[in-house]
């Protein structure tokens, strides 16, 4: 029996069954698109079909040691971060609109940057010339952090396994899409 089809808005993610020219979620128009199912393979019949490799498992007591965080000085920022960022982290910052989650991290990716991290800001709601307003207006158009505008991801991820910040702050995650 073959599965059948679903639509995808790319502009809020919403599921149809069947595609329509606007979306009924967020009324955007022409950004229905259908969802390619991927193949599985011949051999694979479920679960069963083939094994996968044992993984490691250790005690819940066992001790380690607490990951290494980079402190940004600013002690609100810090305080809900766990005493600063953990290498490799990722760290979603959400809230209602307007609310200063960009005034906050273009704060964090000035101190972060102050204190000797390669910081990168990618904005992908305002023009640089807003970012670059902002800082002038907070007192950090100084920082030694280096800005772009993007909203395509694979040009972004180009750019930062080019760049190799210790940094990445991406504004907003929801304005980013990706090319199949």
């Amino acid at each position: 029996m073959a599965k059948a089809a679903s639509f995808t808005c790319s502009n809020c993610g919403a599921v149809h069954s069947k595609w329509t020219g606007r979306c009924d979620d967020c009324g955007a128009w022409n950004t229905i698109t259908e969802d390619k199912p991927l193949s599985a393979g011949p051999s694979a019949k479920g679960l069963g079909a083939m094994r996968g490799a044992s993984i490691r498992l250790s005690e819940l007591s066992d001790a380690e040691a607490p990951p290494a965080r980079s402190a940004s000085g600013l002690d609100e920022l810090d305080r809900v971060l766990g005493g600063g960022l953990v290498p490799a982290s990722a760290v979603l910052v959400g809230g209602d609109p307007g609310i200063g989650k960009s005034t906050l991290l273009l704060q964090g990716a000035a101190a972060f940057a102050r204190r000797g991290l390669k910081a990168v800001y990618i904005s992908g709601e305002e023009a640089a010339a807003q970012v670059r307003m902002r800082a002038k207006r907070l007192g950090l158009a100084d920082a030694p952090v280096k800005l772009a505008t993007e909203t395509n991801l694979r040009n972004i991820l180009t750019t930062l396994e080019a760049e190799r910040p210790d940094l990445a702050i991406i504004d907003s995650i929801q304005t980013m899409w990706l090319d199949t």
